[in-house]
Formats: C-alpha cells, structure tokens, sequence
C-alpha cells in the first residue's frame, strides 16, 4: 500500500473506473462513447508523460484527481472535439480570400442550390427532355462560354487540378517550355516544376528571372516539344528591368509552330457586364476574356477566388482543347460532384444577370473607407459598451484581398483596435477562437483589430456575443 501511495503510476485508475464516474459518464450524450473511451486514454496517457517527465508525483496526481482534474481535462478534450472540423467562422481580419477560412463565401442563392441538390437527387448525367445519358457539365460549359467568350469550358476540383489536366494532355511524357520567371510556387510548397513532374511532362525552362521573349521559346523548340506554357505570377510582383511574353505572342508563336498554349490565370479576373470593375483595384491582374480573345488553347484560374464561388478548377478556351482534355482519363478523377456544380452553375447565372456586385467576395473589395467607417464607429462603440474592462479605438488602416490574388494591393479602411485588461493580445486572439463561434482577428502594435470590410450580414451581433462570453 505504501508504494501504491507512492508511486504515481498505481494512482492512475483505470479507463473503465474514469468511466463509470458520473461527471465521465454524463459527456456520452455529446460524443459516442468509442469516442470517450478514446478521449479518456488520451488523458490517462498524457498524464503518464507528465509523471515520466518529472512534472506530477504521487502528492500532485492525487490532488488532481481529488479536485476534479479529470473530468475538467475530459471537458476540454470533449469541447476540442465538437468544435473540431468544419464549423462556421467569424472573419475579421479584413482578407477578403481567406484560404485558412475557406477563401470566398458564397452567395445565399449558391448556397441554397448546393444545398437543395445535396439533399435530393439531381438531374446531373441525363437530359431531362430526351431520357439520354448526357455530361454532368454541359450547362456549366455553356454558361463558361457565354461569360468568357470561349468556345468550351470544363471545371475540375481546384485550378492547381486544371493544370495538372492540362499539362497531362497535352505533354505527358514529353517536354513543355515556360519562363523561368514563371516557375512559380504557391501555397503549401506546391511549385510549377514539381506539378510538370508530376504530370509526366519534362520542363524545358527559358529565358531569365527577370526577361523572358518569344525567341527564348522559339530557340527552345524541339522535336520533343509538345506544348508553350505561361503562368501568371499572381503571389508575387517583379518590377524594374523586366521582360515577359505576352498571352497574345504565345498564342501566335503557338499558331505558327503547331503547338497548343496553356495560360494559368492563377486567380482569374472576370468583368461582368453590369458589375463595378476589379480591375481598377487589383493592378496588374489580367483578365479572363482577354486572355480568351489572344487565342490560346486553353486557359485555366480558379472558382473560389477572384470569381467568389465554390472551389474549382475552370478550363476554357478551343472547342477542340476542351474536348481533348475532357476525353483523358485523368478528368474522371478531378471532375466536380453534383453540389460544387450547381454553386457554381447559380454564381455564374448571377453574373450573367449582371447581379456580380451581389458576389460577397467582390462586394467586400468594391467597398470604400468612406462606406465602412460607418460600420466600424457602429462596432466600436458597441464592444465599448460591454465594460470598462474593454479598450476600444477605431483607426484607418489597409485590407487585403488574399489568396495570393493582387500582391502589395492595399485596400483602405477602418479597423477597431481592441484592447482588454488582463489580457493580452495573443491570448484575447485564442479565446475568441475558441469560442462559438470562433472569430478571427489580426494583430498588431500589441492589440486586436477588427476589420468590418470581411463581416458578413449578422456577422457584427455575432462578434459581439463572442466579446461578451469573455466579459
């Protein structure tokens, strides 16, 4: 009994006997049981590495035990558990393609089509009037066609999938050249080279950092070629003495040497008619129909970024590309499922219908300092209102479409910088994200800011409870 006393790891009860506890017992009806049993031992063993390390003895374990020091563990565990996953979020931070946050939210009549086709069977591989078998994406290509200009359109499940399609395609097992300033890398170490690679193309680089032209590419050209790639630069900006082919002179360096051209757009700007301009805010962003009206062959950017709808990959261009791209085998494994089509098909028809400043993503870039002061002065004195305990001070400061779309770009606006006592800025941050819902902040100069240009409609109520649930 005197070891057991004093031996910290005889102290440690059982899983069944921490289960049979009431206060254990009572979180069954928030997590299956298989679930619990899991969470107890996850427990039990940190515990262990607690008493391994030298940081919990015998005096230590039974003072835990007796105050209760399980079941307040398990609670934590359990409510990481709930809260774990996908789970609505408040964005406060002012970057409007937040991909930590799901970059663009959709918008209500998208949303509501996803979900009507998630909940039902939809009419997706059958024309409806002929009874015949027909392609899940044919409206998505024909409204593809219509808002670009293009001949075709397919969509595959993110743009880094389009390129894969393509270079698939067009230069498995043999070479394509591009810029070697265009060898780029996006997020998650994801580079150009190592997507080629994995495509089976061989990468035939040209040119320089800095300057590349239509020679390099001509030079390079051998019987090996297949196919003249360009990659817009979209996460980063060169400036100075530089040099690049355009879309126009690869497309006609393409026509002459009987080779197809892919352009990756990355984010992918679209004018629609009767919607304000982008193009004046992201500067140097080039535009979906233009690159369409150069004559490439294929041109590939992304649905849930520029274009503010469900992730995907969209490819269009040649009717004679799209078809040959949509034969390979390779589509079947990226091609989209029933309710990414149908957000999507809904944000193009809104578009079209020139409702595109109804897209949030675009209507949060459209918006001026001058129409979200109100907004901020709204909130500051609202979280004012909570209590002494809380600092609050609006101020100008600059937003960010994100994502990698437009880099430098800086959007004007007015933050609410907010302080609490007894709190600093990093641990304020933690708790409201690990509240309900969890709310997102930046930080800077030692406290939270708030940017109202990324609050969706309810979204200020629901940042205030969160402030409150902390006062």
């Amino acid at each position: 009994m005197k070891e057991q006393a004093t031996n910290p790891y005889r102290l440690l009860p059982a899983v069944e006997e921490v289960l049979r506890e009431p206060a254990v017992s009572a979180f069954e009806a928030r997590v299956a049981r298989d679930v619990l049993v899991t969470l107890v031992q996850a427990t039990l063993d940190a515990w262990r590495g607690e008493i391994k390390a030298g940081e919990l003895d015998a005096d230590g374990l039974q003072a835990r035990l007796a105050s209760g020091g399980l079941a307040a563990d398990l609670e934590a565990r359990v409510r990481a558990e709930e809260g774990s996953g996908l789970i609505p979020a408040v964005n406060a931070t002012g970057v409007v393609l937040h991909t930590g946050l799901g970059r663009a939210p959709m918008h209500p009549e998208a949303a509501a089509a996803m979900e009507r086709v998630a909940r039902s069977y939809a009419v997706l591989e059958v024309d409806r009037f002929s009874g015949e078998r027909n392609r899940r994406d044919d409206r998505l290509s024909t409204l593809l066609q219509r808002l670009t200009g293009a001949e075709a359109g397919i969509a595959v499940n993110n743009n880094a999938a389009a390129v894969l399609l393509a270079l698939q395609t067009f230069a498995g097992g043999r070479a394509a050249i591009c810029s070697r300033g265009e060898l780029v890398e996006i997020g998650g170490s994801f580079r150009m080279p190592d997507v080629m690679a994995r495509a089976g193309v061989r990468l035939v680089d040209v040119g320089t950092t800095n300057r590349t032209r239509a020679a390099d590419y001509r030079a390079a050209v051998t019987d090996a070629t297949a196919l003249l790639l360009k990659v817009h630069t979209s996460n980063f900006r060169m400036v100075g003495f530089t040099e690049e082919v355009s879309g126009a002179e690869l497309a006609e360096l393409g026509r002459e040497l009987g080779l197809p051209t892919v352009f990756d757009l990355g984010s992918g700007l679209l004018e629609p008619e009767g919607a304000a301009p982008l193009a004046d805010l992201l500067e140097h962003e080039p535009l979906v129909r233009d690159a369409v009206a150069c004559g490439l062959d294929a041109i590939t950017f992304s649905g849930d970024k520029l274009l503010g709808g469900a992730q995907a990959g969209l490819i269009v261009g040649t009717a004679a590309a799209i078809g040959t791209m949509r034969r390979n085998p390779m589509y079947r494994a990226l091609r989209l499922d029933k309710v990414t089509i149908a957000g999507l098909e809904t944000t193009l028809e809104l578009l079209l219908a020139g409702r595109g400043d109804e897209i949030p993503a675009r209507a949060m870039m459209r918006a001026t300092a001058d129409e979200l002061r109100p907004r901020a002065d709204a909130l500051a004195a609202a979280i004012d209102g909570l209590g002494s305990t809380w600092t609050v001070e609006v101020l100008a400061a600059t937003s960010q479409p994100g994502s990698g779309s437009a880099p430098g770009v800086e959007l004007p606006t007015w933050v609410i910088a907010v302080a609490r006592a007894g709190f600093t800025a990093t641990e304020l941050a933690a708790s409201l994200r690990a509240g309900d819902p969890p709310v997102y902040a930046r930080i800077q100069e030692e406290r939270l800011r708030l940017d109202p240009r990324t609050l969706l409609p309810g979204d200020e109520e629901r940042l205030l409870d969160a402030l409150r649930a902390l006062s």
